[in-house]
């Protein structure tokens, strides 16, 4: 009896569709690339300085080891922005995060004089 609920349970499993792309009038225009590109850069740059400035101004440290995610972050959101299988809600969400984001390299690289870097 057991055998044949698990092999009901995979036979099932297997007929199920697969959820594809979703359908065209949901799919809003992906994350331009140049934009994507602008944003990795002003984020690489801050990780860059800060981490830089982290060797000589103990106080910058914990801000380097937590900044260097946000490339990661602007990665991720970029991969949902331009997947086929995002829907305008997806793109829209992504868009969101990746303008947060990189909104928080430039507002942190203004703050490092303050801190004393160079």
């Amino acid at each position: 009896m057991r055998y044949l609920l698990v092999c009901l349970a995979v036979v099932t499993a297997c007929k199920k569709k697969e959820a594809g792309p979703p359908p065209e009038e949901n799919r809003g225009p992906p994350i331009p690339e140049a934009e994507i590109k602008r944003n990795e850069d002003a984020c690489k740059a801050y990780v860059t300085a800060v981490c830089d400035c982290a060797k000589t101004v103990p106080a910058v440290q914990e801000q380097c080891k937590l900044a260097r995610s946000l490339p990661e972050a602007l990665r991720v959101a970029g991969e949902v922005g331009m997947s086929p299988d995002s829907t305008r809600l997806d793109i829209a969400h992504a868009r969101d995060m990746m303008r947060k984001t990189v909104a928080q390299c430039i507002e942190q690289s203004n703050k490092l004089t303050d801190a004393g870097c160079p």
